[in-house]
C-alpha cells in the first residue's frame, strides 16, 4: 500500500477479575446459570442506588499505572444513554470528560485514557430467522455479566498496521496479566478489542474518515480484520467512493465486513453527571500505595533480563512476555551450577517443542534444575546436541535427572582420541564416494549425508563439529 497510510487506534474493555460488581454486590461467577447474580441494582429497577466498588478503583488505578497514565485526583461518574436489551437502565455508569487515568504510554503508542465503567448484560442469539414471525430470531438476556468492573483503554491513533495492532494488543495483554487484576483472555470476554480505522493519501495532513471494527475476540482476528477494513477502504477511494463513518462486523468465517450502524458520536450518547455518585476522590497516599505494589512488568523484565544475563534483545522479550517461561529459566539459572544463561535460554524452545509455551515450572516432569543440568552436559561436550535432545525427550516423558538417563542409555559423548569416531568417518567417506568428492571439490553443503552417517552410527553421541573436523582432515582439507 504505497500510496496510503493507514491509521488505527484501539479501545479495549477489560473486565476486572473482583468478587463482586462494580455498582453493587452480586458475585462475578462466569458459567453459571443465566440469571442467578442479579439484583435490583443490576437490573435498574427504581429506587435502588449504586455503590462503588473500591477494589475495582484500585484495579484501575494500577492499570493507568502501568500504562504510565496520571492519575486523576477528582474524577466522575456520567450517565451513558442508550437503549439496548444488554442495558436494563437504558443507561451505562461510565465516565466522561475525567476520567481517572490520561495521557500515558505503553511501548510506541500513547494512552489518551483508561476509564471506569461497568459491563452490559450478555445477549445470547438462537433462532434460524425465516422470516416467519413464530420462527424469528430470538435473543435472550443473561443478567449475570451486567454490572461487571470494566477498564476502557482508549489509545491514540499511533497505529499504521495490522501487524503492530496485533503486537501491542499483545503488550498490553501481558502487562495487565502481570498486574493480576483480569486474567485477559479474550475467548471468555474479559478482554475485548474495538479498532477505528481510517486510510489517508501517503502525506496528507489530515486523518481520513475513520470505521470501527467491534468487538473482535482474538488476536488473529484482530489482525484480519483491520487488515480486511484497511484493504476494503483503499479499494473505495480507488474507485472514487468516499467512506462513511460507521460500525462494522468482521465475519471470521468468510473474511467479510457488514456495517452494523452509523458510527456515534459524544453527543449522541447525552452524557451527564451520574446523580447518584459522588465525586471520585483519589489520594496521593491510595496512588502510592499502589505503586509500591505493582509487580515487575514485563517491559522492565524484558530490560532486566538483557542486561542481567546478556540476553539478545528478542530472547528476553520472548521470556518476558510469557510469565511461566519466564519463571521457569531463572529457576533453571538459580539452579544451574556455572551453566551459561544465555545457552539455558537457546534450548527453550527445544522444550517449547515437546510441552508448549505455557510451561507451568511446578508442573512439568522436566524440573528447571534437571533442564539447567542437560545444557549444561552439551556445554561441557559430555553429550553431543542430538543426545541432548534425546535426554530431553526422556525428560518430557519420564522426568528424571539427566546424567542418570545418559548412562542408563549409553548416551555419553565418543571422545575423539580413543579413534572410534575415525573409523566411523572412514566408513561414512567409503559409503557415499560421491558426497565425499563433492566435499573434496569445495561443496560444503555435501558434507550433510557424510555426517548424518555417522550420527546415525554413533546414535547421535558424536559432536557435529568433530565429525565436520575429521571428514575434511581424511579428505586431506
Amino acid at each position: 500500500m504505497p500510496d496510503y497510510v493507514p491509521t488505527i487506534g484501539l479501545e479495549i474493555h477489560v473486565q476486572l477479575a473482583t468478587a463482586t460488581k462494580m455498582f453493587c454486590g452480586c458475585a462475578l461467577s462466569f458459567g453459571d446459570p443465566a440469571n442467578v447474580h442479579c439484583c435490583p441494582t443490576c437490573l435498574g429497577l427504581p429506587g435502588a442506588l449504586p455503590v462503588t466498588n473500591a477494589q475495582a478503583i484500585e484495579y484501575a488505578i494500577a492499570i493507568g499505572l502501568a500504562l504510565g497514565c496520571e492519575i486523576a485526583p477528582v474524577s466522575q461518574f456520567h450517565r451513558k444513554n442508550y437503549f439496548y436489551p444488554d442495558n436494563p437502565k437504558a443507561y451505562q455508569i461510565s465516565q466522561y470528560d475525567v476520567p481517572i487515568a490520561a495521557h500515558g504510554r505503553l511501548g510506541d503508542v500513547r494512552i489518551h485514557r483508561a476509564h471506569v465503567e461497568e459491563d452490559a448484560a450478555k445477549l445470547i442469539h438462537a433462532g434460524a430467522g425465516s422470516g416467519r414471525i413464530h420462527d424469528a430470531r430470538r435473543s435472550i438476556v443473561d443478567f449475570n455479566r451486567a454490572g461487571t468492573p470494566l477498564v476502557e483503554i482508549v489509545t491514540e491513533p499511533d497505529v499504521h498496521s495490522p501487524e503492530q495492532a496485533r503486537e501491542w494488543l499483545t503488550l498490553l495483554r501481558e502487562t495487565i496479566r502481570a498486574l493480576g487484576v483480569s486474567d485477559v483472555d479474550m475467548s471468555q470476554g474479559s478482554l475485548r478489542c474495538d479498532a477505528n480505522v481510517s486510510v489517508a493519501p501517503t502525506g496528507a495532513t489530515a486523518l481520513g474518515t475513520k470505521t470501527e471494527l467491534k468487538n473482535m475476540n482474538s488476536f488473529a482476528f484482530l489482525e484480519r480484520g483491520v487488515r480486511a477494513e484497511i484493504a476494503r477502504q483503499i479499494a473505495r477511494l480507488e474507485a472514487g467512493e468516499t467512506i462513511t463513518q460507521e460500525t462494522l462486523h468482521y465475519d471470521v468465517a468468510t473474511g467479510e465486513l457488514r456495517s452494523l450502524r452509523s458510527k456515534e458520536e459524544a453527543h449522541d450518547y447525552r452524557y451527564f453527571p451520574e446523580p447518584d455518585l459522588p465525586l471520585l476522590r483519589v489520594s496521593a497516599d491510595q496512588v502510592a500505595a499502589v505503586r509500591a505494589a505493582l509487580p515487575e512488568l514485563p517491559a522492565d523484565k524484558a530490560l532486566r533480563l538483557s542486561a542481567t544475563y546478556g540476553l539478545a534483545p528478542e530472547r528476553a522479550h520472548e521470556l518476558a512476555f510469557n510469565g511461566p517461561l519466564g519463571t521457569f529459566f531463572e529457576a533453571a539459572v538459580a539452579a544451574a551450577d556455572g551453566v551459561d544463561p544465555v545457552a539455558i535460554a537457546n534450548w527453550l524452545p527445544a522444550l517449547i517443542e515437546r510441552v508448549g509455551s505455557d510451561i507451568d515450572p511446578a508442573a512439568t516432569p522436566v524440573t528447571p534444575a534437571a533442564f539447567a543440568a542437560l545444557v549444561g552436559l552439551v556445554g561441557t561436550k559430555t553429550i553431543s546436541r542430538d543426545a541432548g535432545r534425546t535426554v530431553l525427550d526422556r525428560l518430557v516423558s519420564d522426568g528424571g535427572e539427566p546424567a542418570a538417563i545418559v548412562a542408563a542409555e549409553g548416551l555419553g559423548a565418543i571422545a575423539a582420541a580413543d579413534g572410534e569416531l575415525d573409523a566411523v568417518v572412514a566408513a561414512a567417506i567409503a559409503a557415499d564416494p560421491d558426497a565425499a568428492a563433492k566435499v573434496a571439490a569445495g561443496n560444503a553443503k555435501a558434507m550433510g549425508p557424510l555426517v548424518g552417517y555417522v550420527m546415525r552410527e554413533t546414535r547421535g553421541r558424536a559432536d557435529g563439529a568433530e565429525v565436520g573436523r575429521l571428514i575434511r582432515a581424511q579428505l586431506g582439507l
